[in-house]
């Protein structure tokens, strides 16, 4: 498997919000202003073939000779599977998955730079905006500036999620 991260402590400072176990992530934890970086993802051929055939057959993404060809002039990956890596990313180690509740959705989703076999992503999340839901008290929205960035320091994708994420349960 080409993921790698543990997703248990996502910055090094144990003062950070996110110093605990993503299991213990509620909305009070995603600050505005906090900037965190996960991962790493391989990239494998395979994937990118696989992905390819299954939901984005250009020549480009499934075929390595005829890849050649393209003005990318190799075998890249999907736009829509860059960003599937990504969404890996975020699920291991930013989103407790027991409360995010959903996303309404994505903003300004760019593909800045291809993604090729062997580039290792990882992913560098921003909390822009975070706040409790005036009509629902169990949850707030939280919106997030999403950096995917390669072994280059190559900014490959960029985006702005809004996730609904449900407020720490009372202690009791």
């Amino acid at each position: 498997m080409p993921y790698e991260p543990d997703g248990t402590a996502a910055a090094a400072d144990d003062t950070s919000p996110f110093a605990h176990r993503l299991a213990d992530r509620f909305l009070d934890d995603y600050v505005p202003g906090l900037t965190l970086e996960h991962g790493s993802y391989r990239v494998t051929a395979d994937e990118i073939v696989d992905f390819g055939r299954r939901f984005d057959p250009h020549d480009m993404h499934v075929d390595a000779e005829r890849a050649e060809a393209t003005p990318l002039g190799g075998l890249v990956a999907s736009g829509w599977h860059t960003t599937a890596m990504m969404m890996r990313l975020m699920v291991a180690s930013y989103l407790n998955q027991g409360a995010s509740v959903a996303s309404p959705g994505v903003d300004e989703l760019r593909w800045s730079a291809p993604v090729r076999p062997g580039d290792v992503l990882r992913a560098r999340f921003t909390v822009v905006d975070a706040r409790p839901s005036a009509s629902r008290p169990d949850r707030g929205v939280v919106r997030t500036r999403i950096e995917l960035i390669d072994q280059h320091d190559r900014t490959v994708m960029t985006q702005a999620m809004t996730n609904l994420i449900l407020v720490r349960p009372a202690a009791g």
